[in-house]
């Protein structure tokens, strides 16, 4: 029977979600209270009991964001709902009784944008064969990631700490097991996730940890924090000070955030952003020393996680879908391309015949798009798995190699490319834009059995990540184990990134 309704108690008050099919559906429960008013601004906090029967059977609010910039406008599905309690999360289980394995998704969208209420999230798959999904929320840009020191600093790694003690504290009542989590994220919840490895107010509150297309390599400084801040308080003509923000309404503040973001990501002057205009990320979780007291790639390497399974990896191609979608691939020429490398610190001379010799065919576009890819992604992700590994923990590596047609068939195996075939949602109308129409199921059973097999046992199915072999999942309509994929590449990288 479907379209029924299931009670839980949770330790706030009771809820009432949806059952379909096999599996029950709890959306938009509040973990914290709304970070509004009085709470704007601050860490979150429990949020307001309730003694009857609470709704869940709608995604909650979706916090405040301005859209995409334009070249994924349109791409890559986004989803608003109003109101102030947008620190909620939806739970999809098989049942409220026993104790399964539990599977915490944390969404990208460059810490600005993105939700839980993304139909493309959908757990059912999960739930249905035996993990229970929980999807957070999280403040985006401003509200989440303006630092300001003091109780103002870190506030989105707050919001997903928060959350994570929800589940340790009520998941067992929706059939899951505490001890049993693994966080994962994409792209910037991707190096949410990882950050959470420098930050021991998160220490034992997950056993795994699936980082896909971002790992521990995208934090800011305090610096670069009080940069951002005075840009932004510049952009919008006001003091950079709490105070001062505070008189700005939310969607306001979104507005300039994204105004702000648009500059670092399409013509940032090195000059007056420094590293932030090389990583494009400027509103990203701050090293503070006290939230997160480390780099996150050094809590690894001291061997803080060890008791963490660790499973990285990107997607082969991830840089084509800002390139391919804004169509500045083809406004790529060779020196276009040789400034490019050397900006991100190659020799050109020595590099780029290397990428070449393996893409034979490929435009000075194409090159560029290989070259970010491996910065930006794919060598953070090694570097991931070699520091938990020399730090004699467990760790994995993957690579997603499946080509979109979309876009005639440029896209390839871009960013954000694996999200439908995470959640098997890859069927669903809103993600043909990324996928097609005609998405095989066969790399839905791959991928999404990877990060199955990943929560069930700490175990993709492949041997572990060590530098003698570096033993790689490549995930298509077939998954195949490489020892080492693209050497050549990977070791131009040496003492750069």
């Amino acid at each position: 029977m479907s379209d029924m309704l299931q009670t839980v108690q949770t330790q706030y008050g009771p809820v009432r979600g949806r059952t379909r099919g096999p599996v029950h559906e709890f959306l938009g429960i509040p973990f914290a209270a709304a970070p509004a008013g009085k709470h704007r601004f601050l860490p979150p906090v429990p949020p307001q009991a309730w003694a009857t029967v609470r709704d869940a059977t709608d995604p909650g609010p979706t916090a405040a964001r301005a859209p995409y910039v334009p070249a994924y406008d349109g791409l890559v599905p986004e989803v608003s709902i109003p109101g102030d309690d947008v620190l909620n999360l939806n739970v999809w289980t098989s049942a409220t009784e026993g104790a399964r394995p539990v599977l915490v998704w944390i969404h990208g969208g460059a810490f600005t944008n993105g939700s839980n209420a993304l139909p493309t999230y959908d757990g059912t798959a999960f739930a249905a064969s035996g993990v229970v999904v929980v999807a957070v929320n999280y403040r985006l840009g401003g509200e989440g990631w303006l630092h300001f020191g003091a109780d103002t600093v870190n506030l989105g790694i707050l919001d997903v700490v928060a959350a994570l003690e929800w589940v340790r504290d009520n998941i067992a009542a929706f059939g899951g097991d505490p001890a049993r989590v693994t966080i994962a994220g994409q792209s910037a919840g991707a190096m949410l996730a990882t950050t959470l490895l420098a930050v021991p107010r998160a220490r034992g509150l997950f056993r795994g940890l699936i980082a896909h297309s971002g790992a521990a390599a995208n934090t800011v400084t305090p610096d670069e924090a009080r940069l951002l801040i005075d840009n932004v308080a510049a952009h919008i003509g006001i003091e950079p000070s709490l105070d001062a923000f505070a008189d700005v309404p939310i969607d306001e503040l979104s507005t300039h955030v994204r105004a702000v973001l648009h500059e670092v990501q399409t013509a940032a002057d090195p000059a007056k952003w420094g590293r932030l205009a090389l990583t494009t990320l400027p509103f990203a979780p701050v090293v503070d020393g006290a939230i997160v007291v480390d780099d996150p790639l050094g809590a690894v390497a001291s061997g803080a996680t060890t008791d963490v399974a660790i499973l990285a990896g990107s997607n082969a191609e991830d840089a084509r879908l800002i390139l391919v979608a804004s169509g500045a691939i083809d406004q790529i020429d060779e020196p276009t391309l040789a400034a490019g490398a050397a900006g991100y610190g190659l020799d050109p001379a020595v590099a780029l015949p290397r990428y070449r010799a393996s893409r034979p065919d490929a435009s000075a576009g194409d090159l560029l798009s290989a070259v970010v890819t491996d910065w930006f992604f794919r060598i953070p992700a090694i570097r991931l798995a070699e520091a938990q590994t020399d730090a004699g923990g467990a760790a994995w590596a993957f690579r997603f190699d499946w080509r979109s047609p979309r876009l005639g068939g440029r896209l390839g195996a871009a960013h954000a490319v694996d999200l439908p075939f995470v959640f098997k949602t890859h069927t669903r109308p809103e993600n043909h834009t990324l996928v097609g129409a005609h998405a095989p199921d066969a790399v839905a059973d791959n991928l999404h059995g990877m990060y199955r097999a990943f929560v069930l046992d700490a175990d993709p199915g492949w041997a572990r990540y060590e530098r003698q072999r570096r033993t790689t999942g490549l995930i298509a309509d077939t998954v195949t184990v490489a020892n080492d994929p693209d050497a050549a590449e990977r070791l131009l990288w040496a003492g750069v990134r």
